[in-house]
């Protein structure tokens, strides 16, 4: 028999509407006590992608997002609606005696923070013998493929993903280079298998034909689908210059390169090219292991298009404080070197830069070569053109992810390609009940983060156009919300230091 908890957490007065607060059961064991039209609800008090807590979030329409990276849960259900992360949060039986709020629930369900949805019935290719294909092992294939599951698709699943790993935590890489892939991993093998999830690691799509409805892999070997979803998101950029093969020059993609970065790093110096995120974030890292952080990038000042000068600018001085030198208007053009090893960085404003190691941050392009010969609609970026239901013009063919284009509910429908864990998540989730035939539109508020020496950003909304930002706070102190208008309109919101700022304001957007 089930060990049962049960106590009074509070009174009927202590909680307004619209209000929620962490309570406790009995000793290590906690829930969220929320209250809502009038009505108590009791759920997981912990995030199931990082831990945070969620009363210290925002609560709006029956969810509460996380204050840390945006992720929602249905306080009636526990299920995780938007992201990032994978599983959804436990629910707790509420009763109300008198003024007295009570809460029961399992013993078992504080073992875990984080609640895997159980699939809605058991695959049975007898039952249903369609194939679904899904190419690319990221956030987006990951989280369809265990949202056909749940959704109650019995066919044949299949997760092609190029990398020989289990699919893994991406946006952690660049932040914590030296962790081990296994370290990273979002579910096991024993998932993989208990779903019936065929999952296809170290092999890749050479070629699709939607006419024929197959798709061609790196062995040779040839699926046959009904439906199809491209998810395989984007590869870093190199740069075509002269010497760039020389084995200490890198680029992070996979656990193997972070790895590879996180072990040369110590005592070296150390030049990132590239003043994007991916290499911000980089830099951050080598200031606590090389001995010297140069970065060259094109622009003045880091991130001035997406954050505005002033908080680009708080984050160049956060790296100049501990040491690094930045090198602006250029870019790499030759890499010399001895016995096949780095020594110098010649750029472009014809500057030599002695260097023991480089990594590149360049960019990312489309991974899109297999689409060639297809009837594929694609972008001269590379990207895949999908409308509010992430399908395309060609039957039974879906793309999610980095690699999709798509209508963005909050500005009006314009299209956007945007690289967000959060946005693949979501993705994937609309793509898989949209095979399955819901005509699910896709609906969500893109929320991203990034961390670099001990200080964190949020965003929330999407403006990559603006003509003003406003700032409430102190950049010095660390804590500012910053508001980018657009016209009279607040397209999107960055935080550092105010939660859960963001997340209300992604509640709004």
């Amino acid at each position: 028999m089930t060990e049962k908890v049960e106590a009074v957490v509070a009174k009927v007065s202590d909680l307004q509407d619209g209000q929620m607060k962490t309570v406790e059961l009995a000793e290590g064991k906690k829930a969220l006590l929320v209250k809502e039209n009038g009505t108590f609800y009791a759920v997981g008090h912990k995030c199931t992608h990082y831990g945070a807590p969620l009363a210290s979030g925002a609560l709006c329409r029956g969810r509460v997002r996380c204050p840390w990276h945006g992720a929602c849960f249905n306080v009636k259900t526990g299920d995780i609606e938007d992201f990032p992360g994978l599983d959804s949060i436990p629910t707790f039986e509420v009763t109300v005696s008198g003024e007295d709020v009570i809460v029961r629930a399992d013993a078992e369900q504080f073992q875990s923070h984080k609640r895997v949805k159980a699939v809605a019935c058991q695959p049975n290719s007898s039952a249903d013998k369609r194939t679904f294909v899904i190419i690319g092992g990221g956030g987006a294939g990951m989280k369809a493929a265990e949202t056909l599951r749940e959704e109650g698709f019995q066919g044949r699943v299949l997760l092609v993903a190029k990398e020989p790993h289990l699919p893994y935590d991406r946006p952690i890489l660049s932040k914590k280079l030296g962790a081990a892939a296994d370290d990273l991993k979002l579910r096991s093998a024993d998932f993989f298998a208990e779903k019936g999830i065929e999952f296809l690691a170290g092999q890749s799509a050479v070629a699709l034909d939607n006419t024929k409805k197959t798709v061609t892999l790196s062995n040779g070997n040839m699926l046959n689908y009904d439906s199809v979803l491209i998810a395989t998101g984007g590869r870093p950029r190199s740069l075509k210059a002269p010497g760039v093969d020389l084995e200490n020059i890198l680029i992070l993609r996979t656990p193997a390169d972070a790895n590879r970065i996180a072990e040369m790093a110590p005592g070296k110096r150390a030049v990132v090219v590239g003043s994007s995120f991916i290499g911000m974030e980089i830099s951050a890292y080598l200031l606590e292991k090389a001995s010297s952080v140069t970065v060259v990038g094109r622009s003045k000042i880091p991130f001035a298009n997406i954050l505005g000068e002033k908080i680009g600018g708080l984050l160049k001085k956060l790296q100049e404080d501990k040491g690094a030198k930045f090198v602006s208007g250029a870019t790499a053009k030759e890499f010399k070197g001895e016995n096949g090893k780095l020594t110098a960085v010649v750029l472009t404003d014809g500057s030599v830069l002695e260097a023991d190691m480089c990594v590149l941050g360049v960019g990312v392009e489309a991974s899109a070569d297999f689409l060639k010969g297809s009837s594929v609609p694609i972008m001269i970026q590379g990207n895949v053109i999908v409308d509010e239901v992430i399908n395309l013009a060609c039957d039974g063919v879906f793309a999610a992810g980095d690699i999709a284009n798509f209508p963005l509910k909050m500005l009006g429908g314009e299209r956007v390609t945007i690289g967000h864990w959060q946005i693949s998540h979501k993705h994937g989730m609309t793509a898989a009940r949209n095979m399955l035939g819901k005509k699910e539109r896709l609906h969500t508020v893109p929320f991203f983060w990034t961390m670099m020496c001990g200080k964190s950003v949020r965003y929330a909304g999407h403006a990559h156009h603006f003509d003003d930002v406003i700032i409430d706070g102190n950049l010095e102190e660390f804590k500012f919300v910053a508001y980018f208008v657009k016209g009279e309109k607040v397209q999107a919101v960055a935080t550092m230091g105010r939660d859960p700022v963001a997340a209300k304001a992604a509640n709004m957007l």
